[in-house]
């Protein structure tokens, strides 16, 4: 039974990551992964993803549809909470004035943190209010591509 449920996790971790990286995100496996992406200059969003309902089937979706806009972020990028811890933490670390939460996203301006949609703003909400939701951030920190 054991190994049943861990085949099927494995199958659910591997589609998430297949999807995220499908609509462009570049998966941070690593501590030095995310500090060398977070210290890049400009705009950057990060999801931080995680296997549960709401990021199925709102976090990831908007995550790919929201960067179909004008005001875009530079760089796109994703964390997977649960999965790789390491990253996930060195992450968190940059965002220490809200609490941890998965999903959610992080908008960050040359490494520094502009704003957080936290996990209460995606589960319950459909998937294009959270798209709304990130495109205002967007046209508020992010230039014109």
């Amino acid at each position: 039974m054991s190994m049943d449920f861990n085949l099927f996790m494995n199958d659910v971790v591997r589609q998430a990551r297949q999807e995220i990286e499908a609509a462009g995100y570049e998966q941070l496996k690593t501590a030095e992964e995310v500090e060398a992406a977070f210290a890049n200059k400009g705009t950057t969003l990060v999801m931080i993803n995680s296997v549960c309902g709401c990021a199925g089937g709102i976090a990831r979706p908007a995550a790919a549809h929201a960067i179909h806009y004008d005001n875009r972020p530079d760089h796109l990028v994703t964390v997977f909470a649960g999965q790789d811890k390491e990253a996930t933490a060195k992450a968190r670390s940059y965002f220490t004035e809200y609490p941890p939460s998965s999903p959610s996203f992080a908008i960050l301006k040359d490494g520094k943190l502009c704003t957080m949609v936290e996990r209460h703003e995606i589960e319950g909400h459909d998937p294009m209010s959270v798209v709304n939701k990130l495109q205002s951030y967007f046209d508020q920190y992010c230039e014109e591509m």
